[in-house]
């Protein structure tokens, strides 16, 4: 016992002379070293030096994690290009070399050296995650990890330059999981006259953040990431970018993901245990740089979304209806030097790249034109400071590369054009401005009529439509005009028959058309118009132009309600993918929505039909697949609420005559203010084969649902087939379940519907597939949202997309379909092929 208790304490003597106390300590002094198994813990606790082990490697390295989560999060490394391959490693500060040196084997394998000479140095580990060395007397940091970060960018770190000490700080990705040794991506400031972030990877630029503009970089947008504060600095010392928390209680970081070629914001969930995605760049397919060439302009809105700035043709037609923009635009005239030129005012844009630019921040935006106007090498100028009236001037002297239309940011961008193009448009101003001007005079002296006539005696027996959130005005169609124009609402006009009413087409004969503006107290204007209809002020409706009735049938039970709420949204909503509403009538007992007419009727009408789905060869379906993800971002993300349509299927997807689609039939959406994005209802509607099981069985619905809901739509375009009601001979799946079955077979060709051909691109098909599999997964979790859904489509390579999980709807449910409906003893009304569910109470 005596011999065992002297080698104890021999042990312990040699272990204290080494590191000279077990607490957990936050510094290390020159007298002090440190070895394997001993780490240096922040003050908080917050943050661990120590050496690690990553992955399933056997090297060893020398780094920094997060001691306060269960996940090891390494954030630095010292030696991530030259590892440990034994426990001999040893970290001293070496006053005499004023160095910080990890020695293995008498060899250094890594050092860091010292600003200037140390005094009683001492090598801190801070709450930041940041390594100092301090000089003892003064506290000054003499050295510091945060000017050599690794893969990640934490709170208060600056990426950027140091111009003094001739470091410039930039981000380099792990070259794998196991592996921290940097990787080909990179991200780092741009040091040239209008600095700006990029990412690159190896020698190819693959994102830039466009140019810090006073508020954000110029390709953020104006909502930005809310959780975070942005810091830009730029002076003779130092140009930099850092971020903060707003809430100190939140744990985040920045980080690069070689994996997947991208910087990921990150923050630790509690609650889940878990990092949590928080935003990423690239955000989306127009992220990518210069991904539509010079003077190509990409609108991640459109499809295609590159497209030629006004002015411009792309330089070789033949690449670009293929989906090549690489070799960009260029000028419809030819530019010379002595052209009376102009410029044309792009709105909300990413500033091009800023490599070949020129910035003067003192000029005025007119002082910065003029300059632009004198070089005729100037292609372009804008602010570079947006805030207030804008100032400064940058001015871009070549070819411009990389713009894109950034949803609620960008800036203001002046493009160089010959002012005769110009000049077409000034003169189309200036005729609209006179059109607008006069019709506003009529409208105005019309209105002044229809007050006397309101005086003197009872035109028309309108009921109100209770519409209070604001100041809503549609044109109200006469009963009469409505009534001959269907010729009575003849079988012959009849379009079709759902579950609310009955649509007509007719070619509308104006005659009488009714106005009304609701005021604050919910009453009525009522006037008499003549030979054209006012339409919120945006032009005229002239006679003859093909319109659609819908007419709401007595009998529906929830009717009054659906044709309120369909009002109400459809009138706010303005995109190019919704169908437009151009009025209403609300008369006697009669509720009809007046609709532009779409030629081509519903994608149902075609896509189910035999001779119909000859008419749509692959081209034309992936335009209706991008015009339905367009207007359904629309809904979810881009319009002043945020709505949950809850009914997407084919019969509600419209195709005007060049076949673009538009969704219709809003009477079922739901809208939600904020970040809100689901909700519980006891009153399910919808369509059954079409709705999200969470919908279907509890009554959840979100934006998920929705896009479960395209999923299916995506199928059924693919296919030509319907999942309710799909038959095969010998199987009991359901279209969900066929598709799930030849994707894992490796046959999901066998699904492209055979009167397509062979017009399709093998792999754009497949995509579409995948992506259809990936919005059908059973977690609404899973599922993507719509913005990443328009990402996926645009993707070329379909192993950057995430492997679906099987989804619940793999065997039919008609028992399912039974008990919700008919257990229930609620209505619903049935159509051609398909079922509506009007009322189903949620389990």
């Amino acid at each position: 016992m005596a011999s065992f208790l002297l080698i104890s304490f021999v042990t312990a003597m040699v272990l204290f002379s080494s590191f000279n106390v077990y607490v957990a300590v936050d510094f290390l002094t020159s007298s002090q070293n440190l070895t394997h198994g001993n780490t240096l813990v922040s003050e908080k606790g917050i943050f661990e030096l120590g050496f690690f082990r990553p992955g399933i490697s056997n090297n060893r390295y020398l780094g920094i994690w997060y001691k306060t989560i269960p996940i090891p999060t390494v954030v630095w490394v010292a030696n991530r290009e030259t590892p440990l391959v034994d426990f001999s490693s040893i970290l001293i500060i070496n006053t005499t070399a004023n160095h910080v040196v990890l020695i293995q084997n008498k060899t250094v394998i890594w050092s860091a050296k010292s600003l200037k000479p140390m005094e009683n140095p001492r090598l801190q580990l801070l709450d930041t995650g940041n390594l100092a060395l301090k000089d003892g007397k003064s506290e000054e940091i003499l050295w510091q990890s945060f000017d050599y970060p690794t893969d990640t960018l934490l709170p208060g770190m600056k990426l950027g330059w140091d111009y003094e000490n001739g470091i410039n700080r930039r981000l380099s990705a792990w070259k794998n999981w196991d592996d921290p040794s940097p990787g080909t991506l990179i991200l780092e400031m741009e040091n040239h006259s209008y600095p700006e972030l990029a990412m690159w990877n190896g020698t190819q630029e693959i994102v830039r953040t466009g140019p810090w503009n006073g508020m954000r970089f110029s390709s953020k947008s104006i909502s930005g990431l809310p959780i975070l504060v942005y810091h830009y600095v730029n002076n003779k010392n130092e140009l930099y970018f850092s971020f903060q928390l707003i809430n100190n209680s939140l744990i985040g970081r920045m980080v690069l993901n070689q994996s997947r070629s991208r910087r990921e914001a990150l923050l630790w969930s509690e609650a889940e245990k878990n990092w949590m995605i928080y935003a990423t760049i690239p955000r989306d397919y127009c992220d990518t740089y210069n991904v539509c060439g010079a003077y190509g302009n990409c609108d991640i809105e459109n499809m295609p979304a590159c497209q030629c700035l006004k002015g411009f043709q792309p330089r070789v037609l033949e690449n670009w209806n293929q989906m090549d923009y690489t070799e960009g635009c260029v000028r419809t005239k030819h530019l010379n030097c002595w052209d009376e030129v102009g410029f044309a005012k792009l709105p909300g844009m990413k500033l091009p790249d800023t490599t070949y630019s020129w910035v003067n921040e003192s000029m005025s935006l007119s002082e910065c034109r003029e300059k632009c106007l004198r070089n005729c090498s100037c292609m372009a100028f804008a602010n570079t400071d947006i805030r207030g009236l804008g100032s400064g001037c940058a001015i871009w002297l070549n070819d411009l590369l990389d713009i894109k239309v950034v949803i609620k940011g960008g800036q203001d961008l002046y493009v160089r054009m010959l002012a005769s193009e110009l000049d077409t448009t000034k003169a189309n101003l200036v005729i609209i401005g006179v059109i607008v001007s006069a019709t506003l005079l009529i409208i105005a002296a019309l209105v002044l009529v229809g007050f006397y006539i309101i005086k003197r005696r009872k035109i028309l027996e309108v009921e109100k439509l209770d519409v209070q959130e604001e100041d809503l005005e549609l044109p109200l169609f006469d009963l009469s005009t409505v009534s001959n124009a269907t010729d009575n609402f003849s079988n012959s006009k009849k379009l079709g028959e759902g579950g609310f009413g009955v649509v007509f087409w007719v070619k509308l004969k104006c005659t009488k058309i009714i106005y009304f503006k609701t005021d604050d107290h919910n009453s009525m204007s009522l006037i008499d118009y003549k030979n054209f209809l006012s339409m919120n002020f945006q032009g005229k409706l002239k006679d003859g132009r093909e319109i659609a009735v819908k007419r709401l049938s007595n009998y529906s039970r929830q009717g009054t309600n659906e044709f309120k709420n369909e009002v109400k949204l459809i009138a706010k909503l303005q995109h190019r993918n919704l169908v437009k509403l151009l009025g209403c009538c609300i008369q006697e007992r009669e509720k009809m929505l007046i609709y532009e007419y779409m030629p081509n009727k519903s994608l149902s009408s075609l896509i189910f039909d035999p001779n119909g789905r000859k008419l749509l060869d692959w081209s034309k379906r992936f335009n209706i697949i991008c015009g339905i993800v367009r207007g359904i971002l629309y809904l979810h993300e881009d319009s002043r609420l945020r709505i949950i349509h809850r009914d997407l299927k084919p019969s509600n997807i419209l195709l005007d005559i060049d076949m673009n689609p538009k969704i219709s039939d809003f009477g079922m959406a739901r809208t939600f203010g904020g970040d809100q994005t689901e909700g519980n209802t006891r009153r399910v509607v919808g369509t059954y084969g079409y709705m999200a099981p969470e919908y279907a069985i509890d009554g959840q619905f979100s934006i998920k649902s929705d896009v479960f809901s395209f999923g299916i739509l995506l199928l059924e375009i693919i296919s030509g087939q319907k999942n309710q009601g799909f038959y095969r001979p010998n199987q009991t799946l359901n279209l969900i379940g066929h598709a799930w079955k030849l994707w894992n077979e490796g046959r999901a060709l066998e699904l492209i519907d055979p009167s397509i051909g062979e017009s399709y691109t093998l792999s754009e098909v497949l995509r579409c597939i995948h992506v259809s599999l990936l919005c059908l997964q059973q977690q609404p979790e899973d599922r993507p949202i719509i913005s990443d859904v328009i990402s996926m489509l645009n993707c070329e390579s379909a192993s950057k997309l995430m492997q679906p999980k099987q989804p619940i709807y793999c065997m039919e449910m008609d028992s399912l379909k039974e008990d919700s409906i008919s257990s229930k003893n609620e209505a619903s009304s049935s159509t051609t092929n398909e079922l509506t569910v009007t009322v189903v109470e949620a389990r």
